[in-house]
């Protein structure tokens, strides 16, 4: 039988669906007993939003009080695909749902890639503009910190085995939701390998078996199953997820990489509709072993929720909503691989408080982690998986006449390897003369860093760069760059601008 494909909507989620084939791999590959023994490992609270910097004006952390930041790794998008989604669509979004690392990580950063396994590290920064406004006035330095995984060639991947949880609610009635998602998966499916295999699980008031694990080479019967999917009434995602692990259990393939990957608004209307009580009740089942996509889709949706769920779920989210934005998002910024670099990855600057007086660390806020916690791996950081990058950015206010040569920050990383879960460090440091450059002068994607990270500092109500100023900031990179997203970024900027 042949099957319409629109193009419009086919190329839209299959790029953000091969992210599985992108984000990271189950950690299948690991032993059983190696399995068992993170099941006995004791656990502790998760503490990653317990560390409150000590406040200074303007919201900076005194160095004198605390020269450490620590936080665990997040390679999210959704925030600002969902924030751009509105601004286009003449709406701006609430303060309060905006992260502005993810922002900064929505765009590519060109960081040189580690020879190894685990990550390479990048510290550069700038002065900020000359029209940038510091609140407090004063001297204040733009630091990247960045972080990038090595890449993997797509034909040695593991085979994958890939639970779909498809939200059929009412609310996915709206065109752009369940009928993007269902061509989305025909596509995917026609692309997978023979020896792969999927499941789907349909939830709305209630949850059901779809397709349990089918191989990839009965393509007919799972298409059917994907045409099968109609929109019914309520929205019970705790049922939707606690079906989709015991599904994804029963066809668990060792060696393989077993994903459950959650498509949905994230508006749950029925049983538990916040994240800590859904993850309670499936965290056991997952146990790292089945780690956890969300694809957000969808004009109402429900992103604190689903960032949350991601997180907990020791996986990632994104936001898709156009074919040429998902393209850009899925195919240029996640590497076709079914591998694992590096779990519960941290990072902790510490700051030379003879050189610098305050910081003020741009995003990462639900991701911090206690300082003395960085060592302790029973607290959770983040998953990264291969040819990714992690920017954050910190506004670092310095002492005066401090020498070039001075040290300013150390940068070290910590992460587990997904195989034995043994610990792994690097480190590297930045001195005052790498933060003396002038802004205009500055590598074009740190400018493009600025554009994004203040973005989503003036959307949350900031006020030390204006929409212009970011607008012609991002358009001048993206005329160094010739990257389309980066021009889109100038767009949006300026959309907002109108809508302020």
């Amino acid at each position: 039988m042949v099957r319409f494909r629109r193009p419009s909507r086919a190329a839209v989620l299959v790029v953000a669906l091969s992210a599985v084939l992108a984000g990271s791999a189950c950690t299948a590959e690991r032993s059983a007993s190696d399995t068992a023994a993170h099941r006995n490992t004791p656990t502790q609270p998760d503490r990653r939003t317990e560390h409150s910097p000590i406040p200074f004006t303007g919201g900076e952390t005194r160095t004198d009080e605390d020269p450490q930041s620590t936080f665990g790794v997040d390679v999210d998008t959704a925030s600002y695909g969902y924030a751009r989604r509105l601004i286009n669509d003449g709406r701006l979004p609430d303060g309060a749902d905006i992260r502005p690392e993810e922002f900064v990580n929505a765009f590519d950063q060109e960081y040189p890639e580690p020879a190894g396994d685990g990550f390479a590290i990048h510290v550069d920064g700038a002065r900020l503009p000359d029209r940038h406004r510091p609140e407090p006035a004063g001297d204040v330095r733009l630091l990247r910190v960045g972080l990038q995984t090595r890449g993997e060639d797509p034909a040695t991947r593991p085979d994958a085995a890939l639970t779909f949880v498809v939200d059929v609610s009412g609310s996915m009635r709206e065109p752009g939701r369940l009928d993007l998602v269902q061509d989305a998966l025909h596509t995917l499916v026609d692309q997978l390998r023979d020896t792969d295999s999927v499941a789907i699980v349909a939830f709305s008031r209630e949850a059901r078996t779809i397709r349990k694990m089918t191989r990839a080479g009965d393509a007919d019967a799972l298409h059917d199953a994907i045409d099968s999917l109609k929109t019914q009434n309520s929205t019970n995602l705790e049922a939707g997820l606690e079906l989709g692990y015991r599904v994804a259990r029963d066809g668990f393939r060792e060696g393989a990489s077993n994903r459950v990957i959650l498509l949905s608004d994230g508006l749950a209307n029925v049983g538990n509709d916040t994240a800590e009580p859904i993850l309670a009740r499936v965290h056991e089942e997952a146990a790292k072993q089945i780690a956890l996509l969300g694809v957000g889709v969808g004009s109402d949706y429900g992103d604190s929720l689903m960032e949350q769920l991601a997180d907990r779920g020791d996986g990632f989210v994104v936001y898709v909503s156009e074919p040429e934005q998902a393209r850009e998002v899925f195919v240029r910024r996640l590497p076709a691989t079914l591998a694992v670099r590096a779990l519960d990855a941290k990072v902790q600057v510490t700051f030379d408080p003879a050189a610098v007086r305050a910081y003020r660390l741009i995003g990462y806020a639900n991701r911090a982690i206690a300082d003395e916690d960085f060592r302790d791996d029973r607290v959770d950081g983040g998953e990264v998986g291969p040819g990714h990058s992690v920017t954050a950015l910190y506004a670092v206010r310095v002492n005066d006449r401090v020498p070039a040569g001075a040290r300013v920050a150390t940068v070290d990383v910590r992460w587990l390897d997904p195989q034995d879960r043994s610990a792994s460090e690097t480190s590297s440091g930045v001195t005052a003369g790498a933060l003396t450059g002038e802004f205009e002068a500055a590598p074009a994607r740190l400018r493009v860093c600025y554009a994004a990270g203040y973005f989503a500092e003036a959307l949350r109500g900031g006020s030390e760069a204006t929409y212009a100023d970011l607008a012609t900031v991002a358009d001048r990179a993206a005329g160094e760059t010739e990257d389309r997203q980066v021009d889109d970024l100038a767009k949006v900027i300026r959309r907002a601008g109108t809508l302020d």
